[in-house]
């Protein structure tokens, strides 16, 4: 029996495309003392993918000859701890393939949901994401103007619902008519702008005529440097991710900083979803609810197939995707 694995063949200087991956054949993992065995259900695609092959942020570096990183949804097949037993459904880190081996001590035992998919999107990396970065970075206070860019991904389209739960006006900014439609009519946002149309400081300050208070930044350069210059004074900025930036062989960006954050007296601060760990079962809670009484609508953008996940990185960094994307590898125990 062997594994299927996709690992990156070459690291991208510019803009990625599935020559830089490889589908390969590599033996079964076998599970050693302390470890467990783990087959793929589920794995996140997210841009922060993109950024791992520019070299090491908050985790190593993805290099050329590695397969793919990724966070993945497991079933446990072998277990050699006593702590995880056989059949045990989990989150890992892991890569892009059908199997892998961990240690028994870094994997997490999921709860049972109706769908396994939500525990990647509203209850997983993406709605905590919106949540932790929102709440604890942005604290919007209800009548606050709340802005976030890339509106319609699996971030930013939880950052708007959350806003609106909590009484905010919301402003997304898309790519595109057909997604500032959607963002508008299905998630509910108050006003949604094009950021490729002309005109972009405009549209955005006719949307927001009383200027932001909140911006939920997840695509850096030139959208962050329109909306800095329309922030109210005590503005907060909850830098999420730069994805304008990850594929572009010369990255720019905003002009207007330090300056702006100076004069306009703003808090401009970086997170990662794992900063607040300890704050998970709040969100959870706290989303659960919301979803329970429709004020969050559970948006999941699925991919079938492991050899499709090169495609379905490359498409969520050209904006494709609405919704939290993801790739089913392998069928859920439950038959879903």
């Amino acid at each position: 029996m062997t594994n299927r694995q996709i690992i990156v063949s070459q690291l991208p200087q510019g803009t990625l495309t599935e020559d830089h991956f490889t589908l390969q054949d590599a033996e079964m993992p076998v599970a050693g003392e302390g470890e467990v065995l783990l087959r793929t259900i589920l794995m996140s695609i997210d841009a922060a993918n993109r950024s791992w092959m520019q070299g090491a942020t908050y985790r190593d570096a993805v290099k050329a000859g590695d397969v793919m990183a990724t966070y993945s949804i497991c079933e446990v097949m072998v277990s050699n701890s006593p702590k995880i037993a056989v059949g045990d459904i989990v989150a890992a880190e892991s890569v892009w393939a059908d199997y892998v081996t961990r240690p028994a001590r870094a994997v997490q035992k999921l709860p049972k949901v109706d769908t396994l998919s939500n525990l990647i999107s509203v209850y997983g990396i993406a709605g905590k994401t919106a949540f932790h970065g929102l709440v604890s970075v942005g604290n919007p206070m209800a009548g606050e103007t709340v802005v976030v860019s890339a509106a319609a991904g699996s971030v930013g389209g939880y950052v708007g619902q959350i806003a609106k739960a909590l009484g905010c006006h919301v402003v997304g900014i898309a790519g595109g008519p057909e997604k500032c439609k959607w963002v508008v009519d299905e998630l509910g946002f108050d006003a949604c702008v094009d950021y490729r149309e002309k005109g972009l400081f405009k549209a955005l300050r006719a949307a927001c005529p009383g200027g932001i208070d909140v911006y939920f930044d997840n695509v850096g350069g030139p959208v962050l440097e329109t909306t800095v210059a329309l922030m109210n004074e005590r503005g907060r900025i909850a830098c999420c991710g730069a994805i304008s930036q990850y594929d572009s062989a010369n990255p720019t960006g905003p002009r207007n900083l330090p300056g702006a954050l100076v004069v306009k007296r703003l808090r401009m601060e970086g997170f990662i979803v794992m900063d607040f760990a300890k704050d998970d079962n709040k969100a959870i809670r706290a989303l659960q609810t919301w979803v329970a009484n429709g004020q969050i609508k559970v948006t999941e953008d699925i991919v079938e197939g492991l050899e499709n996940a090169p495609k379905a990185l490359i498409g969520l960094l050209a904006g494709d995707n609405k919704g939290k994307r993801m790739v089913r590898v392998g069928a859920d125990p439950k038959g879903e």
